[in-house]
């Protein structure tokens, strides 16, 4: 499996509204499923993405999932070809609703043989969420899924709307601020509120971000239908730190027109971030886009990629 590293060397701030949290020493991020597979591998793909952040800190390793794809039986084979141990995940983040990041959590959960197992998401991640193009048809957690089931197969549910902190320099964004004119949700949801049929904004779109010492904020999103510039905007906000040391994930790019995608690529290189791995729901276009922006600092993300900070 391909192994990167990333190293910010200019300026930034010092973190200091995470100061008291402490710092990670270093931090792994695995891939554990994406929408494609690198070259000449035997891992699964799936429409979907699950990562694994093993994070170092005070002496401890803390491993997080951040989401879970939507199949278990091919995120589980991919985690024994990486000799994962899923019984030493410590916790679990749900980055939004939608079933391609957390269908099969029940399965996930059990096969860990963990009770009380953090599993963290925004508060609103169980409402109704749907499309109507070209059909009804709801795209949020799966019955086989819900909340009572997850609590049974031993789940510790963490509904915050707030940063929530996971261990010594790994944080939650919790809910995001929409503070750009350019970016949108990325598809047409709705959700029913009080028998009305509302536009859904997904305000459960969370994110994970990390602070390296010496490094900078690394951030994982899951599609980022908060919008991409957003969610760094948030993890710069809340850590106090502006240096990217790297952004994985998915930017949920892929039906957006040309502007949107320029905004949104001129906008993160006015951040500087050191590496960016986009892919899931990016779509091609704003991988193309990011490419000629960032050459060599960006790569479309892929299942088993490793990335060493």
């Amino acid at each position: 499996m391909s192994r990167h590293k990333w190293f910010y060397t200019g300026e930034g701030g010092d973190g200091s509204a995470m100061k008291n949290a402490g710092l990670l020493s270093s931090l792994r991020v695995v891939v554990l499923a994406e929408d494609s597979v690198q070259y000449e591998g035997t891992l699964l793909g799936q429409h979907g993405i699950s990562f694994l952040v093993e994070a170092w800190g005070g002496g401890l390793c803390r491993r997080v999932l951040v989401d879970v794809g939507q199949n278990a039986t091919a995120l589980l084979h991919n985690m024994n070809i990486l000799e994962i141990d899923l019984s030493k995940i410590d916790a679990i983040v749900l980055t939004h609703c939608h079933y391609d990041h957390t269908r099969g959590l029940v399965e996930i959960l059990k096969a860990t043989g963990k009770n009380d197992l953090p599993v963290i998401a925004h508060p609103e991640s169980f409402r109704l969420n749907f499309v109507t193009e070209p059909y009804l048809r709801h795209v949020g957690f799966a019955s086989g899924d819900s909340r009572t089931k997850i609590e049974e197969a031993g789940g510790l549910l963490f509904l915050s709307r707030d940063p929530l902190q996971i261990a010594a320099g790994l944080v939650t964004t919790g809910e995001v601020p929409r503070l750009t004119d350019f970016e949108e949700v990325g598809i047409p949801l709705k959700t029913i509120v009080d028998g009305r049929i509302l536009q859904d904004a997904m305000s459960d779109d969370i994110s994970v971000v990390a602070l390296v010492k010496d490094k900078g904020i690394v951030i994982i999103t899951g599609c980022s239908h908060a919008g991409i510039v957003n969610i760094v905007k948030r993890a710069v906000g809340i850590t106090g730190e502006s240096r990217i040391c790297g952004i994985l994930g998915g930017f949920h790019l892929v039906e957006a027109q040309e502007d949107r995608i320029q905004k949104t690529v001129d906008t993160l290189h006015q951040y500087n971030p050191a590496g960016i791995a986009a892919g899931h729901c990016t779509g091609f276009k704003a991988q193309v886009a990011l490419y000629q922006k960032f050459r060599e600092q960006f790569r479309p993300l892929q299942t088993g990629m490793k990335f060493e900070f």
